[in-house]
């Protein structure tokens, strides 16, 4: 998928394969929203929003009232790239929270997932 076309499907339509992700591997929905609000600041009634209003992965990290600082601790790869290297940032907002979800899914602790 190129830049562009990432940024308009709609954060919605992805959501659901995160929480499918995670409950394969016995995690839970609340985690994978715990870990969207430590990313995003959104409260839970403005992630459930954004996710009934079906808003673009660009608007969704846009709008996001605090973008954790503690994301620039997150490292590694997804999809064969480093995501402390992805230059835009929106893609790299992007690859954080699939990083994330990858973490929860291999079943790291929720501490160590959110950098605390």
């Amino acid at each position: 998928m190129t830049k562009h076309r990432i940024f308009s499907v709609s954060f919605a339509s992805v959501y659901p394969h995160y929480v499918a992700k995670a409950e394969k591997k016995g995690r839970t929905k609340a985690e994978v929203d715990e870990i969207i609000r430590w990313l995003t600041g959104y409260s839970q009634q403005a992630l459930d929003a954004h996710i009934a209003a079906k808003t673009t992965f660009e608007d969704f990290f846009a709008d996001a009232p605090q973008l954790n600082p503690a994301r620039a601790l997150i490292k590694g790869v997804v999809c064969g790239v480093r995501v402390q290297e992805i230059a835009d940032p929106g893609m790299r907002e992007i690859r954080y929270l699939d990083k994330l979800i990858d973490e929860l899914a291999r079943g790291k602790a929720m501490e160590k997932v959110l950098r605390t």
